[in-house]
């Protein structure tokens, strides 16, 4: 499959909400009808008999470019972004990434100097030891090209959202807060708050990793990482989970701060009666 543009295959897994099996169900015949007009290929809806409230959608694309046409296409957006709030969506196969040829030599150079991790100007002629307590444990460590070999399509949002915190410009309230957005198709789109003198045009990470992502072109988002240097979980303002809601629907938050994670909420529990476009 890797190796053809032909007949590629993506599965999703899809955990609707309590109440949302029939709303689902239109969504999905909707979509595998639009697939099937726009020969963009075949969508077929499969129901898990272990758990009721699962399904899995296979799409059958009929080349990589087709795929690619049908995620930039508004109208299957639309029906994407009405999926993701009423429904957890987890891309479990995706079979329409190409291959980055430059990236794959990167990664084989790589792969060939792993017997000895020191090699060339990084070798030292003696061992100067370390600093205690420099190295970092657990998930505190940053995760380089090797340790990511390791652990195969797993999107590390939370390391994201702490590089973003970085570029923060919080002159005034010194709170540098990061945040990092993933799209349904695996992209990683990162904000950091960014303050204003005026102090009412200040924007937050989360506000500017949507929006960042909107103006890129996507429309479909699975969940956002948010970190801050604070002991206790900084949840997103009631501004920023209206945005998020807005365009992300149900997402999946995460929290954490600069050392581990501090918890995992959806966004209906932090905004349980939002207002969108159902009451216009």
């Amino acid at each position: 499959m890797a190796d053809s543009d032909q007949d590629r295959l993506s599965v999703a897994l899809i955990d609707v909400n309590d109440g949302c099996e029939a709303e689902f169900l239109t969504l999905a015949r909707a979509f595998s009808a639009l697939v099937l007009r726009k020969e963009y290929g075949r969508a077929v809806t499969i129901r898990d008999e272990a758990v009721p409230s699962r399904y899995y959608i296979m799409r059958h694309w009929s080349s990589a470019a087709a795929a690619e046409q049908c995620h930039s296409d508004a109208e299957a957006q639309t029906v994407t972004a009405k999926l993701y709030q009423i429904a957890r969506v987890t891309q479990v196969v995706n079979g329409v990434r190409r291959l980055d040829q430059s990236r794959l030599l990167i990664e084989d150079r790589r792969a060939r100097a792993e017997a000895d991790r020191r090699t060339g100007f990084d070798r030292r002629t003696s061992d100067v030891g370390r600093p205690a307590g420099e190295r970092r444990a657990g998930r505190g460590r940053r995760l380089g090209p090797r340790r990511l070999r390791e652990r195969p399509g797993e999107v590390d949002l939370i390391s994201a959202a702490r590089r973003a915190r970085e570029h923060a410009d919080a002159a005034f309230s010194h709170f540098k807060v990061g945040a990092a957005l993933e799209a349904a198709d695996g992209t990683v789109i990162s904000g950091c708050n960014i303050e204003n003198s005026t102090y009412g045009l200040t924007m937050c990470a989360e506000r500017v990793a949507m929006f960042k992502a909107i103006s890129e072109g996507h429309r479909a988002f699975t969940r956002i990482a948010i970190v801050a240097d604070t002991e206790a979980p900084t949840p997103p303002c009631g501004a920023c989970r209206q945005i998020l809601w807005e365009f992300g629907g149900n997402l999946e938050i995460t929290l954490a701060n600069l050392d581990e994670e501090k918890g995992r909420h959806f966004l209906k529990d932090l905004l349980p009666l939002p207002f969108d476009a159902r009451l216009l």
